[in-house]
């Protein structure tokens, strides 16, 4: 097979994945349905990914290449905790917004099989959090930022940006959310996670 074409097929799988698995979950999605929507068969998919489990690692790590060089670059910039926490929870939201299934995925994925975080961590691009710690210790010293830990401020970033897209039912139900509704929400939240962080660790 022409490389070129390997790559366009290769290209028109995930793209179709992404969509059923997005969709309808690990579970729900059906390899036949993923080779029709790529417009294959069924033994051309195959012969590219043996199994659903495979094609879904696949998907995932296409994703996750294009989220992790930029959380990567906000993270190691030069640029103030303050625009940080601006930074990544803008980029972060924008970007679960077209991937929604991933935060589910990987605490699905986690929870089944504990080894994953080791495959994701094989990327040159995984966020590394040395400079943010050490940027962190250095404005609590200065008095730009109540003490607190960086490690302890990033799970608070990662963990009011990663909520509510792994609580969507939950939170629609609440709320009595439509999709568009919910969209709204978490345009929104761009704006209210950093503003609320921020406005909890400045002096």
């Amino acid at each position: 097979m022409k490389k070129g074409k390997q790559g366009t097929t290769e290209k028109q799988i995930l793209n179709a994945a992404e969509n059923i698995f997005q969709t309808k979950g690990m579970n729900g999605a059906r390899m036949q349905e993923i080779a029709d929507k790529a417009g294959i068969n069924k033994a051309m998919l195959h012969y590219y990914y043996r199994s659903k489990q495979l094609l879904f690692e696949a998907v995932f790590k296409n994703a996750f290449s294009l989220l992790a060089p930029q959380l990567n670059t906000i993270l190691n910039d030069d640029s103030s905790i303050e625009e940080k926490v601006r930074n990544f929870t803008h980029n972060y939201i924008s970007f679960i917004s077209k991937h929604p299934y991933l935060p589910n995925f990987v605490i699905q994925e986690l929870n089944r099989n504990p080894d994953f975080i080791e495959k994701i961590q094989e990327s040159s691009a995984f966020p590394t959090l040395d400079k943010f710690n050490a940027q962190v210790e250095k404005e609590v010293k200065a008095g730009v930022l109540k003490p607190i830990e960086g490690k302890q401020l990033f799970v608070h970033i990662i963990s009011l940006n990663i909520f509510p897209f792994v609580a969507k039912p939950l939170i629609k139900g609440f709320l009595k959310l439509s999709n568009i509704d919910f969209n709204k929400l978490m345009e929104q939240r761009k704006t209210e996670v950093s503003e609320f962080i921020i406005n909890s660790i400045k002096k």
